[in-house]
C-alpha cells in the first residue's frame, strides 16, 4: 500500500528525496505517516507590546530598515526590525540570505514565529513571512506545523503530504467494526487525512483518537504476541549458582540493598528454574541495576555459557565494556568481555567476530550492532537490554531469537508507574529496585526563573574550581536540527564569556556519531569541564565528577525527562546540584516542576505526573517518545491505553490466533506492522 517512492511526487527529485530521508520519509506510506509535531491556528496579529516569552505570536507592519546579513560561524543570520505604534521586534532567520529581496524598508509584510529573548529584547525566530491578503487566506485554519531539516521548510512538507494525501491507495479498515462504534472512532482514511489538515480543534482530536488506539492497539497485540510465544518456554540454559559470582558480591566494596538483594534472587531463580526468562528491571537512575546484570551475565559464563549486553548508544557500550574489564582484572576473575559496536573498523569488527564464534568471548557487550546476522553466537544463554524503552518490539523479539531460546532480562531507568509498566511489557516479568544504595546523596533541587542565571553561572564556575563538571541542558528550539544546533552554539558561545578560562563545548542531534562519541569521552575524560547539550545525553554516560545539571526552558520537558537527565549528576562521592530555570510564565508550570523540587523519586515523579497530565495536554510534551508510538504518549493516553490493553485481551481471549473471517483484515495489519518492526532494525 501506497509504498511508491517520495520521489514520485511531482517537485520531489534527488536532492528533496535525500532530504525527506534524512526525516526518516523514504515512501508516499511514510510521508502519510509523518505526522505533524503541532499546529498554528492563525489568529489577528498583535500589537507588538501583547507579545511575550515563549509564544508563537503575529504581527503586522512596515519594516524601518533592509534587512542586514551577518555570518555566525558556518551560519548566516538574517535580521530585520519591526515597529508598530506599540513597540519593536526583532526578527531573525537562519541561513535565507535571498530574504534581503523581500525584507526592504517600506514593505508591509505580516510575521508568525516563536517568540524569544535573546540579549534581553524579543526576538522572533524564524517567522513565517505573509502578504496580507495570503494570511487572510490562511487565517483561522489550523495549519500543521513538521520536523523539519536544513533546506527543507514546512511549506514544502505540506504541499507534499497534500498530494499524497490526494493520489494515495485508500487503506482497507481493519479494525473491527464493534470496536469502533463503542468507542466512537473515526474511519482510518478519514483520520491520516485529518491528522495532517483539521478544519479545527474537535476534528484534529477525533482523527488523533484513533491514531493513537492503532497505535497501542498494534503494539499491544504484538507485545501478546510474543508471551505467548515465550510463556512456560522450556530453557536449553539450566544454571547451576556460581560460588565465585557469591565470592565476588561479598568482596565487593558496598553492600548490595535489601531491593538489589531481592531482585538478584529473582533473577537467579530464574536462571536455574528450567524455564526461560523473560525478566524487566525497573529501578531509578542510580539504583544499581548494573552490578545486577554482570553477576547474571557472570553466573552464565561460569556455566560455560555466552552473556550478551545490548547498550542504546556506542558511548554507554564502551563504558560498560570498560568497568566490566577493570572489575575482572581487580578480582582477577578469568573470564572475557568484548565490545561490538557500528563504529569499529571491519578488521575489528572480524575480529570480535571470530572471538564470539570461537567462544573465546564469553560476555559480549555493544550496541544494536549485536543483532546484526554476522554476529554468530556460541552457547548464548543470556541476554540483557539496558535502557529497553529504546528498543520496540522487533528487538526484543530478535535478540531473543539468536541463541538457542536464550534467557531474555531487560533494564530500565525510566519510572513508569507500575499499572502501565505491567500493560507496556505484558511478556515479561516485572522486578522493580526501589531503594538507592545508602551512599548516594540526594541531590539538591532548585527552580528558579530567568533572574537567577547569573547567579548560576557563578554557582558552576566555582563548582569547576574546585574540580567538578556541569552539564547545561537547551531544549529542541523548534525541529530543524540547524536552529537546535544555532541555540546550543549560541548558548555554548555565552557560556565561554561568562566563564572564562573553563572549557565549554557543546552536543547537538546535528553532530555525526563519532564527533558526538568523542565529545561525551573528553567530557568523561574531565577534559570538557562545561558541556552545553540537547537532551542527546539523556541516556549517556556515567560521568561521576559531574555535579551540576542546569536545565534552560525546564517548562518545555516532560517531568519523567527532566528527571532522567538530572540523573547524569550525582553519581560521585560528591554532593550534586540540579538547577532548572523556569522561562514560561504558564499557568501549572510552577506545580509541575515543584514535584521534582520535592522528590528525586522517579517512580512518584511518574505517577504524580500521571495524575496532573489528561487529554488537553495533547499540545504539550511528549514523555514516552522513545517506544514505537509516532503519536500515543503513555502518560497523556495512559487511560486509552489501559482501554485498549483490556479490549486486545478480550479479542484474544475469543480469537487467540486472529482466525476468525472478522479478523483476517486485523491479523494482515499485524504481521505487516511487525515486519516494519523489523526493518526499522535495519538488518
Amino acid at each position: 500500500m501506497n509504498q511508491e517512492s517520495v520521489r514520485s511526487l511531482k517537485g520531489i527529485g534527488d536532492k528533496t528525496g535525500k532530504l525527506f530521508e534524512k526525516l526518516g520519509v523514504s515512501t508516499v506510506d511514510d510521508l502519510l505517516h509523518y505526522y505533524p509535531r503541532a499546529y498554528h491556528a492563525y489568529e489577528e496579529p498583535k500589537a507588538i507590546n501583547e507579545l511575550k516569552t515563549d509564544m508563537v505570536g503575529t504581527v503586522a507592519g512596515v519594516l524601518q530598515k533592509d534587512a542586514s546579513v551577518r555570518r555566525f560561524q558556518n551560519i548566516q543570520v538574517i535580521t530585520a526590525s519591526l515597529r508598530d505604534q506599540t513597540g519593536t521586534v526583532q526578527l531573525v532567520w537562519y541561513n535565507m540570505p535571498f530574504l534581503r529581496n523581500t525584507l526592504q524598508s517600506g514593505t508591509y509584510h505580516v510575521f508568525c514565529g516563536k517568540v524569544v529573548k535573546k540579549n534581553n529584547r524579543l526576538t522572533m525566530e524564524q517567522p513565517e513571512i505573509y502578504t496580507k491578503e495570503g494570511y487572510l487566506a490562511v487565517m483561522e485554519h489550523m495549519q500543521p506545523v513538521y520536523g523539519q531539516t536544513k533546506g527543507l521548510g514546512n511549506k514544502a512538507i505540506s504541499r507534499a503530504v497534500a498530494q499524497a494525501l490526494d493520489m494515495r491507495q485508500m487503506e482497507q479498515e481493519y479494525m473491527p467494526e464493534g470496536l469502533r462504534k463503542k468507542y466512537e472512532l473515526a474511519e482510518y482514511n478519514f483520520a491520516i487525512e485529518h491528522i495532517h489538515f483539521p478544519a479545527d480543534k474537535q476534528q484534529l482530536l477525533f482523527a488523533r483518537k484513533r491514531l493513537v488506539f492503532d497505535e497501542f492497539f498494534l503494539f499491544l497485540l504484538g507485545v501478546r504476541r510474543l508471551k505467548e510465544k515465550r510463556e512456560n518456554v522450556r530453557s536449553s540454559w539450566v544454571m547451576k549458582l556460581s560460588p565465585e559470582v557469591k565470592r565476588l558480591k561479598e568482596h565487593l566494596p558496598y553492600k548490595l540493598t535489601q531491593a538489589q538483594e531481592a531482585v538478584l534472587h529473582e533473577i537467579e531463580w530464574d536462571l536455574s528454574s528450567g524455564l526461560a526468562m523473560n525478566r524487566l528491571i525497573q529501578g531509578d537512575v542510580g539504583s544499581g541495576k548494573t552490578i545486577l546484570a554482570v553477576l547474571a551475565l557472570l553466573h552464565t559464563a561460569y556455566n560455560g555459557c555466552q552473556g550478551a549486553l545490548m547498550a542504546p548508544t556506542e558511548v554507554l557500550a564502551k563504558q560498560h565494556f570498560e568497568s566490566m574489564e577493570q572489575l575482572f582484572l581487580q578480582y582477577q576473575i578469568p573470564k572475557k568481555p568484548v565490545l561490538v559496536t557500528g563504529s569499529m573498523t571491519a578488521k575489528e569488527k572480524r575480529a570480535a567476530y571470530e572471538m564470539i564464534k570461537n567462544h573465546e568471548a564469553d560476555i559480549i557487550i555493544g550496541t544494536h550492532a549485536l543483532i546484526q546476522e554476522k554476529v554468530v553466537y556460541n552457547k548464548l544463554a543470556l541476554v540483557i537490554t539496558d535502557e529497553q524503552h529504546r528498543f520496540g518490539v522487533g528487538q526484543r523479539e530478535m535478540l531473543g531469537e539468536k541463541g538457542e531460546k536464550p534467557h531474555v532480562m531487560v533494564m530500565s531507568a525510566t519510572p513508569i508507574p507500575r499499572t502501565l509498566a505491567i500493560i507496556l511489557y505484558g511478556d515479561l516479568d516485572i522486578s522493580i529496585i526501589d531503594e538507592l544504595p545508602a551512599n548516594r546523596r540526594p541531590i539538591k533541587n532548585c527552580v528558579v526563573d530567568t533572574g537567577y542565571r547569573k547567579k548560576a553561572y557563578d554557582f558552576i564556575a566555582r563548582q569547576v574550581k574546585e574540580g567538578r563538571q556541569a552539564y547545561v541542558i537547551c531544549p529542541m528550539v523548534e525541529a530543524s536540527e540547524m536552529i537546535e544546533a544555532e541555540n546550543v552554539l549560541d548558548y555554548a558561545e555565552t557560556l565561554s564569556r561568562e566563564l572564562v578560562g573553563v572549557t565549554v563545548a557543546c552536543l547537538h542531534g546535528k553532530m555525526k556519531g563519532r564527533e558526538k562519541n568523542q565529545i561525551m569521552e573528553r567530557f568523561a575524560a574531565g577534559e570538557i569541564q562545561v558541556l552545553v547539550s540537547t537532551t542527546v545525553v539523556e541516556v549517556g554516560v556515567n560521568v561521576p565528577n559531574a555535579t551540576v545539571m542546569m536545565i534552560e526552558n525546564a517548562e518545555r520537558f516532560g517531568l519523567a525527562q527532566l528527571h532522567q537527565l538530572r540523573g547524569r549528576v550525582g553519581r560521585g562521592r560528591y554532593q550534586s546540584y540540579c538547577i532548572m530555570v523556569n522561562c514560561g510564565d504558564q499557568e501549572g508550570t510552577q506545580k509541575r516542576l515543584d514535584i521534582l523540587n520535592r522528590s528525586n523519586d522517579g517512580f512518584y515523579i511518574a505517577s504524580e505526573d500521571l495524575k496532573l497530565r489528561g487529554p488537553g495536554d495533547i499540545f504539550g510534551i511528549r514523555q514516552s517518545g522513545d517506544m514505537e508510538f509516532q503519536l500515543a504518549d503513555i502518560f497523556t493516553d495512559a487511560d486509552i491505553l489501559k482501554t485498549v490493553s483490556e479490549e486486545v485481551n478480550g479479542l484474544l481471549k475469543g480469537d487467540p490466533k486472529l482466525e476468525r473471517e472478522e479478523h483476517q483484515k486485523l491479523r494482515q495489519r499485524l504481521d505487516a506492522y511487525l515486519k516494519l518492526s523489523y526493518e526499522k532494525l535495519n538488518l
